[in-house]
């Protein structure tokens, strides 16, 4: 297995070992002793799944009160994945790092408690399974628009297909000043 840094501290994309022969190949989606070991103490508590079109994009989203650290990897197709530093401390408030992850390479990416995540689907169809350090709670889910001028995220896909929630979503520094008040 490789961890290989991001350019926001904390968010790491994951390489896992694949063991390939004639009958397929088998990985291991993680190993709380060697992802520990590698640097990544989070312990899960939920999996969630979602399949989504080409175009769609899912996000920015995240928790107030109760921040899931989340662990992604792709099960078919391909995304753009995103994480955004949205702890309101940090040196890296409203920066975002971005990796595509597929279903070929099986590499994973790691978002940190603290980050909002979004995703958008590059192929015909995605099914994302990812793992969450915290239960989802519907009252503590926050977000901002996925196309913040502020936050410039460089997307590789122009007109997505939104849900009524996140196409309605605050900017980040509108969430930033309500979560302050």
């Amino acid at each position: 297995m490789r961890v290989l840094p991001t350019d926001l501290p904390g968010v790491l994309l994951v390489e896992p070992d694949v063991l390939r022969d004639a009958r397929g190949y088998f990985l291991e989606t993680f190993h709380q002793r060697r992802y520990r070991e590698a640097g990544i103490p989070y312990s899960f508590v939920q999996d969630n799944q979602s399949r989504s079109v080409r175009g769609t994009l899912r996000g920015m989203h995240a928790q107030a009160k109760k921040p899931q650290g989340k662990l992604i990897r792709v099960l078919q197709g391909e995304i753009f994945d995103v994480a955004v530093d949205i702890r309101p401390d940090s040196p890296t408030f409203g920066k975002w790092t971005g990796a595509n992850l597929s279903a070929e390479t099986f590499r994973q990416m790691l978002i940190p408690p603290g980050f909002a995540h979004g995703f958008c689907v590059l192929s015909e169809s995605a099914d994302v399974a990812y793992s969450c350090t915290d239960f989802y709670d519907r009252a503590d889910e926050i977000g901002f628009r996925w196309d913040d001028p502020a936050v410039a995220i460089a997307w590789p896909i122009g007109r997505p297909l939104l849900s009524a929630k996140d196409a309605a979503l605050p900017t980040l520094a509108e969430l930033r000043q309500r979560l302050s008040a």
